[in-house]
């Protein structure tokens, strides 16, 4: 496990019919991370677990680490959903299924 994860999630990525993307993703992917309650996107980091690549349409658990942990401290919770993307286009949903770190959580 990556010690300086702040959470385990389940991502969906969408197929590319969806809006995904087109190419597979790799382990240490940043795509934008967006929370419902809060306007500001921030870069997050996934690591896949046990998978080194994930492809279009596909479900995978990943460590999630954000750049902005100080922008959404208190504010997590798991089972909350939150969208990734590139740029305005969402390419993935997700839902939070454990908090690594404390200073996130709600």
């Amino acid at each position: 496990m990556n010690k300086n994860a702040d959470f385990i999630a389940v991502l969906k990525y969408r197929t590319t019919e969806e809006g995904g993307r087109k190419t597979p993703a790799y382990s240490g992917y940043r795509p934008q991370v967006k929370f419902s309650f809060q306007k500001i996107q921030t870069s997050g980091q996934q690591t896949f677990i046990n998978k080194k690549i994930v492809y279009p349409g596909e479900i995978v658990e990943a460590e999630i680490k954000i750049i902005s942990v100080e922008i959404f401290k208190n504010c997590l919770e798991e089972g909350m959903n939150f969208e990734f993307r590139e740029g305005d286009r969402i390419i993935g949903t997700g839902q939070i299924i454990k908090i690594l770190n404390e200073k996130l959580r709600k």
